[in-house]
């Protein structure tokens, strides 16, 4: 009985190791065509349109990226001592042709223009083209529909409405 089962038994592995060996490497993961753009960056600076230009601390910014976190954090201070922030955590998936992102929470404060603060749990899901250029990526935040500018280490974000041009750097 033990000669008939290794004489059934090797053929076999024989053939199934031969039939492995020509249907290539097993299939891998999908990774995005789009360069990463993980890591936490600082704001040095925010332009205005009149050409002021904004830097901490009357003006801080922090903003993260994991592999599927967005966190963003930026408060401004005006003269009279009265602030405007805004923090966001969401969830983005980025690929060579999308930007989507998930809002979790926001919170949006603004003493400055007098109004109330803003919370956002709405869970909603938008997503916006992306443009890849070498080692630039390009895309507008789908809430926020701000243009950005991934280029080496630093990030541009403008407004809208061109109000301000925010210029972040990476630092880790």
């Amino acid at each position: 009985m033990h000669v008939t089962m290794v004489r059934t038994t090797v053929p076999m592995l024989l053939v199934l190791t031969f039939a492995l060996s020509f249907a290539g490497e097993p299939p891998r993961p999908q990774t995005s065509s789009a360069s990463s753009i993980e890591g936490t960056y600082t704001l040095l600076s925010r332009q205005l349109p009149d050409g002021t230009v904004l830097k901490p601390p009357d003006i801080m910014g922090l903003w993260t990226y994991t592999k599927a976190h967005r966190n963003f954090n930026i408060v401004q201070k005006d003269a009279a001592g009265k602030f405007r922030s805004f923090s966001l955590v969401s969830t983005y998936t980025l690929t060579g042709t999308e930007y989507r992102e998930t809002v979790l929470f926001s919170i949006r404060t603004d003493q400055i223009g007098g109004k109330d603060i803003v919370y956002d749990l709405s869970g909603q899901t938008r997503s916006a083209p992306v443009t890849v250029d070498g080692g630039r990526i390009q895309f507008k935040l789908p809430f926020e529909l701000r243009p950005l500018v991934f280029e080496g280490n630093k990030v541009t974000a403008t407004a809208a409405d061109n109000a301000n041009a925010d210029i972040w750097e990476k630092i880790e």
